[in-house]
């Protein structure tokens, strides 16, 4: 509980009044945060945290980054809301930003107002250019809590919301839990793909529109997929008519160390498996206004030209927004922001969880990742794999709060993501505090 004025003021208007997301409401004791700058947040009562959650995995540019707050506030001293139909520079802008650095296999895009009306629109955009109605989606995957996005999720916030038609759900590659009985990535990705393909010819692959994945499932433990398995599933929607869409709207704009995580999985030569559609939010600005968007590719905006696309949102392009991204973008890019995720994941995130592994094996079972995100596994046997129990995550979340470091938990996994601005001597601290909360067990 705060003890100052403002914090318990803060705390006390919460737990009367705010209404929190995916929580039983009554047991709920928030964290008062009341300021942030680069890596780290405060609150009112003087604490200060390391924050390796990146908030929810989304503030790849650092809390408080000027170049992006002083956007804002320009383009509100020029014209602060403007309705969709109307052209816009700062949309424009934005568009052309997002556009150079997905490459040339996109010529437009859609902008919503988040990551789970991204997805909405972009299985809309598939179910209409392809005729069909189904959407395959993994069983491990969350994809926004929206009404087709959150029954295309595979976890459990599925299962009560599960209104919306035409899903269907398999399997993806894990060879750390994997389905399929496998003994090496090879053959992981053999097996995932067989089974995909499967799923496919089961459902009747003329009824399908879409796939959707998440390019490196987030949540879901930051599973970066085996090589050749993103290649496979390309060939099977280019073999069965279907459109691919890669869901980055945890993945992308540098959290990989690169600008998308399907760049950062390009095979041995350098090739570079494209989708159809690519469907963002969180870190194309930081979450510093609430944007999202589907990018897509020329074949699919064009069969719009002459057709109506029957969908819309009052703050589609909204230019508070709209400012945000240029000026994240353009700081991200003359800053080497999203160079320094790609190097301190390489250089010094990877080994060093990998070194906290060897000092904590009975219960870090996998280290998994790159750039900034990544995923410790956690198990209370090493030879079953079996996940460490949810007080066990309970006390370690404790732990590291006391010790000031702000982590993200989800199951039986500590993901670890920091902003893409962090220092090599941050990281070194953020590993001493998982370090000692280890130690604390």
């Amino acid at each position: 509980m705060p003890t100052s004025d403002d914090g318990k003021r803060a705390y006390d208007l919460d737990r009367a009044h705010v209404f929190h997301s995916w929580s039983a409401q009554a047991a709920l004791d928030p964290m008062v945060i009341a300021g942030g700058s680069g890596t780290r947040v405060w609150d009112h009562d003087g604490n200060e945290f390391l924050d390796f959650s990146s908030q929810l995995v989304n503030v790849n540019i650092g809390h408080q980054h000027p170049a992006v707050r002083d956007a804002i506030k320009a383009q509100a001293d020029v014209l602060t809301t403007v309705a969709p139909a109307h052209a816009n520079l700062a949309r424009g802008e934005a568009a052309q930003r997002i556009l150079e650095r997905a490459g040339s296999g996109f010529g437009k895009v859609f902008f919503t107002n988040g990551g789970a009306d991204a997805n909405e629109n972009a299985i809309r955009m598939a179910r209409l250019y392809t005729g069909r109605d189904k959407v395959l989606s993994m069983y491990r995957s969350y994809h926004g809590n929206t009404g087709a996005a959150v029954v295309a999720t595979g976890d459990w916030r599925r299962v009560p919301n599960e209104y919306a038609r035409g899903h269907v759900h398999f399997f993806g590659p894990f060879s750390y839990r994997s389905e399929f009985w496998s003994e090496s990535p090879e053959q992981e990705s053999e097996r995932a793909l067989h089974h995909l393909r499967r799923v496919i010819q089961s459902e009747g692959a003329s009824s399908i529109a879409a796939i959707l994945i998440e390019t490196i499932p987030g949540t879901a433990g930051v599973l970066v997929p085996p090589a050749g398995y993103l290649a496979g599933v390309r060939a099977l929607a280019d073999e069965f008519g279907i459109v691919l869409i890669f869901d980055e709207v945890m993945a992308g704009f540098g959290r990989t160390g690169d600008w998308f995580a399907f760049q950062s999985l390009a095979d041995e030569t350098g090739d570079i498996v494209v989708p159809d559609l690519i469907t963002f939010a969180k870190g194309v600005n930081s979450g510093y206004v609430p944007v999202g968007g589907v990018i897509i590719s020329p074949a699919i905006a064009a069969a719009f030209d002459e057709s109506v696309f029957p969908g819309g949102l009052t703050y589609s392009g909204h230019p508070l927004a709209m400012a945000s991204i240029v000026g994240a973008l353009d700081a991200m890019e003359s800053e080497g922001i999203v160079a320094n995720a790609k190097r301190v994941g390489t250089d010094v995130i990877g080994p060093g969880l990998v070194a906290l592994q060897a000092k904590h094996p009975s219960i870090i079972g996998e280290v998994r990742g790159l750039g900034v995100f990544w995923a410790l596994d956690l198990v209370a046997d090493p030879e079953t794999r079996e996940p460490v129990a949810p007080a066990v995550i309970g006390a370690l979340k404790t732990k590291l709060l006391s010790l000031g470091l702000l982590p993200f938990f989800a199951d039986n996994r500590l993901h670890v993501v920091p902003p893409c601005v962090v220092t090599d001597d941050e990281v070194a601290r953020a590993l001493d505090l998982y370090d000692q909360a280890f130690s604390s067990l």
